[in-house]
């Protein structure tokens, strides 16, 4: 994946310095300019575990939560052996709007729609009434709004380089239907995050100028601040203390 966006770089940049100085559309004449971003996103959570994570669950007749105590009755999980995040794909759309401040420092908004679910993999002593593996899915389609201060070399020939930091605001829009799991065994119940969060994001782009318009490739990393894992009491939230998510981004940025 990193080797793929490296020579996908590099031909952007060998491209713009084999042309003669181009004027990219005079968006850098501007105080406001404005386009459109396309994202392709690898998501993963960091995950904090629970001291006791890795201990059983037993069922509680009657009921459709777990319990740790073996006296509630039958076991419902074996002993955990990992809990993992594997990486998991997704795609983003959305707008930007610039407003320069100086000739080397921008502030930037792309409000954005983004399609990314996330994966959590529970690993389980065998055990014959249990998958020894078990993924639950997050399925999040979310809003997001990044607001950060892009700071700017100056420009040589048809080509900057620039740096991002900032921070922004996710909500999820998905339909409530995919969370509501009311009513469902205590082992088919979903691993659910909270709505909104906010988080801390940073990155690097290339700001490469054509005849009528500009185009950004950027690579951004974000972390959320808070935990996101909503607490009930289910058997695949329960072994975990925090979930933090991290986000990798490369964008082509059109202005």
């Amino acid at each position: 994946m990193i080797r793929k966006l490296s020579l996908i770089l590099s031909f952007f940049m060998v491209s713009a310095t084999t042309f003669a100085q181009n004027w990219g559309g005079g968006i850098d004449d501007e105080d406001w300019s404005f386009g459109f971003n396309f994202q392709y996103i690898s998501s993963e959570y960091k995950i904090l575990k629970k001291p006791n994570w890795r201990s059983p669950f037993y069922e509680v007749p009657a009921s459709f939560d777990p319990s740790y105590d073996p006296s509630s009755g039958v076991p419902l999980t074996s002993t955990l052996n990992s809990i993992s995040s594997p990486p998991s794909q997704g795609f983003g759309l959305g707008f930007v709007m610039n407003r320069m401040i100086s000739d080397n420092f921008d502030i930037r908004a792309t409000p954005s729609l983004i399609f990314s679910d996330r994966v959590v993999a529970y690993e389980y002593e065998p055990m014959a009434t249990f998958q020894t593996v078990e993924e639950k899915k997050v399925q999040a389609t979310m809003f997001e709004f990044p607001l950060g201060i892009k700071v700017k070399s100056n420009r040589l020939n048809n080509f900057r380089v620039y740096w991002l930091g900032g921070a922004k605001y996710s909500i999820d829009i998905a339909s409530k239907k995919k969370t509501f799991d009311e009513g469902e065994a205590a082992v088919k119940k979903f691993l659910k995050n909270k709505r909104n969060y906010l988080s801390y994001e940073t990155g690097i782009g290339f700001d490469i100028y054509f005849e009528y318009f500009k185009m950004s490739p950027e690579i951004k990393l974000s972390y959320s601040a808070n935990d996101l894992l909503q607490h009930d009491n289910t058997v695949y939230a329960n072994p975990i203390d925090k979930l933090k998510l991290r986000q990798l981004t490369f964008s082509l940025i059109f202005q």
